[in-house]
């Protein structure tokens, strides 16, 4: 990777990454692309920007030729509760955006990274230990977009050869950029109104396990996947990843341990439950380990206490 264009800049992961890629491969060969939310004044700020929207064919191919761009992370998406709402425009921004890219991509030589999630299985894909290569029948709009998302992206690799990856990310959780209508969200709010309120109603019930993970491991998972030896990687798209599985219960066990004085409730949201209840408990993530080394650094204990410290330290400040 030379000149990246990450395309979705603003969001949870983008913004993060962003600036990632631009400590390991310089300020200026790393293009942030947004539409409407502005990025951080320190994307803005250290290096070159550009206004694109995926679904624009023009916008993204005119950003590919001005910068010479040759490795493209595609993070526009409509989150899960979010495309439910919107189901066009979910499909509009994951799909038609998605192959406005692979156009560019095919037409440029760039290499593409476009996350899938476990939204991409449903309820009829094996809950425990979700293997790699399973049934994906998914029941809302956003799984449909990831499955058709990955299809896509293996189809423009083995027929025109493009450099497709990508990895299923589980929920993540990030102490930068607040949660934007996503089902596992509950897992980064929680840390806020601990450190806030002493307090939390939980949108999902008792006993709902989902696969999470905190944002330095899925940054790592993003670039060392394209970092990866093309010649060992077998799946592509997509890998399963994962770092820790956990429900409610457990994560706000161990948010007490911090702060005993921490209490949760449970007001139970039918449409995130009915979506969460579809998707897996925990991944097998075999594969991504054995064909390019993923290893998440934090579970839930290390990644709690850094999430209160981080959060704890805005909030003193009065940032929150």
């Amino acid at each position: 990777m030379k000149n990246i264009l990450v395309i979705g800049a603003a969001g949870q992961i983008g913004s993060e990454l962003t600036m990632e890629l631009r400590k390991r491969y310089g300020n200026n060969n790393v293009v942030a692309a947004f539409r409407k939310t502005k990025p951080s004044d320190d994307i803005l700020k250290s290096g070159p920007f550009e206004i694109i929207d995926a679904t624009n064919f023009d916008q993204v191919k005119n950003a590919v030729k001005k910068h010479n761009i040759d490795t493209i992370y595609n993070l526009a998406a409509l989150l899960s509760a979010v495309a439910e709402n919107k189901p066009q425009a979910a499909w509009n921004v994951g799909i038609n955006g998605l192959v406005n890219v692979l156009e560019v991509a095919r037409e440029y030589n760039c290499a593409v990274f476009t996350p899938s999630s476990i939204g991409a299985f449903g309820s009829s894909t094996p809950l425990d230990n979700t293997p790699q290569d399973t049934i994906q029948r998914p029941s809302t709009m956003y799984g449909v977009t990831k499955v058709a998302g990955e299809l896509l992206s293996d189809y423009y690799f083995k027929r025109f050869g493009v450099d497709a990856r990508s990895v299923r990310y589980p929920g993540i959780i990030s102490n930068v950029t607040l949660p934007g209508g996503g089902t596992t969200d509950y897992a980064v709010e929680i840390y806020y109104e601990a450190v806030k309120n002493k307090k939390f109603t939980c949108p999902l019930a008792k006993g709902t396990f989902l696969d999470m993970m905190y944002m330095p491991d899925a940054i790592n998972a993003a670039i060392d996947l394209m970092e990866a030896d093309p010649s060992k990687l077998k799946h592509r798209n997509s890998f399963n990843v994962t770092s820790m599985s956990f429900d409610p219960e457990i994560i706000a066990n161990a948010v007490k341990k911090e702060i005993p004085e921490f209490v949760m409730n449970y007001d139970v949201d039918p449409v995130k439950q009915a979506i969460a209840d579809s998707w897996p408990n925990n991944m097998d993530d075999s594969c991504a380990k054995e064909e390019w080394g993923w290893n998440p650094s934090f579970n839930l204990e290390t990644m709690t206490k850094d999430m209160l410290k981080v959060i704890g330290e805005k909030h003193k400040k009065g940032l929150l």
